[in-house]
């Protein structure tokens, strides 16, 4: 049984929370969960410079929401929205992807945003933050194999510089959250995310694209393709599960801590595209082709699983979406957005 310190837990029905970089995936998801679970307001902070109104259009007309535009960099602007928050489930960040395009803003967003958002915590004492890590923070490469438990060090050895970036700029969050910890007493949970996916996909993540990739290649008559042998490991979460973990960590009374979040079982690509055709009804055969020079694709260099045990037992958390049945949601949503949904 894993030992945990003990903070603040609060109660979702009486209290505001605040999600920062809320016009996403998960933030969307994570919205509507906490009004099913009660919240007494909810706080939509995004500066919109990646999250979409549309990710967040069904929630406009809801007495209990408040949409914030605001920007990470302005400390101003963070201990304005911060003010009478009892929780912030900080999501705002820049992804692998950006760190390819635009590092440098990527690497300031990720870093001096977090910890904007924090002081902003402490100035306003916030109860709790749930801080959106990445099991980037475990590295990429020949190191990447067995059980990505929350213990293991950080390997790089072969990865892109974007991934590693990436990652070390999660792991500086994580390190700011513990120093806020220490120095000030503010309570927080950090949650490794899997690759996640699901309905309202976006495509700016260089994992989860792929699904959106080769859904959209086949509905052409295309080929999918696959960029090695089809064993190559990938481990996603459905973000409905992820959504779940992001209040379970709030209603916890665990703090000072890290926890995975991930989905059921890793799944390898040769698999995930067997998924797509199924749900396409496709006798298509997949194509194996390298990746073309500076495309960003995150190859786990052997199998590998992530264990989500620690957050059963920290959170009372564990995910319940299979891979199939999130597949075949998320597929059925894509189909939605183009106005050719296809009974099941």
């Amino acid at each position: 049984m894993t030992t945990v310190k003990q903070g603040k837990a609060l109660n979702i029905k009486d209290s505001r929370i605040l999600i920062a970089g809320a016009a996403s995936l998960v933030g969307s998801h994570t919205a509507d969960l906490l009004l099913k679970e009660g919240a007494r307001e909810v706080l939509l902070l995004d500066n919109f410079s990646f999250g979409s109104m549309d990710a967040i259009a069904h929630l406009q007309n809801e007495p209990r929401i408040k949409i914030v535009r605001a920007d990470l960099m302005r400390l101003p602007d963070l201990l304005a929205a911060t003010e009478g928050v009892d929780g912030v489930i900080h999501l705002a960040a820049y992804m692998t992807l950006g760190f390819s395009q635009t590092p440098w803003q990527a690497v300031d967003v990720n870093i001096r945003g977090a910890q904007n958002m924090l002081e902003a915590c402490r100035v306003n004492r916030v109860k709790k933050i749930i801080f959106a890590s990445s099991n980037a923070v475990y590295g990429y490469g020949s190191g990447i194999k067995g059980a990505l438990s929350e213990e293991i060090p950080f390997h790089s050895v072969g990865a892109p510089p974007a991934a590693i970036l990436y990652g070390a700029s999660k792991i500086m969050g994580e390190q700011l959250c513990r120093q806020y910890h220490q120095s000030a007493g503010q309570d927080y949970v950090v949650l490794r995310y899997s690759t996640v996916y699901g309905e309202r996909q976006h495509y700016r993540a260089a994992n989860s694209l792929y699904i959106m990739e080769t859904y959209d290649l086949v509905r052409k008559g295309q080929a999918p393709v696959l960029p090695g042998d089809g064993k190559d490991t990938k481990h996603f979460v459905h973000v409905s599960d992820v959504a779940r973990a992001n209040v379970a960590a709030l209603q916890s009374s665990a703090t000072d801590v890290a926890v995975n979040v991930s989905g059921p079982a890793p799944i390898t690509t040769g698999e995930l595209v067997e998924l797509v055709l199924e749900y396409c009804k496709s006798d298509l055969k997949p194509e194996v082709r390298p990746d073309p020079p500076g495309k960003v694709r995150l190859t786990s260099g052997g199998a590998f699983h992530i264990p989500h045990d620690k957050a059963g037992e920290v959170i009372g958390w564990k995910p319940v979406v299979q891979m199939r049945e999130g597949v075949m949601r998320l597929l059925a949503w894509r189909e939605q957005q183009d106005g050719t949904a296809t009974k099941l």
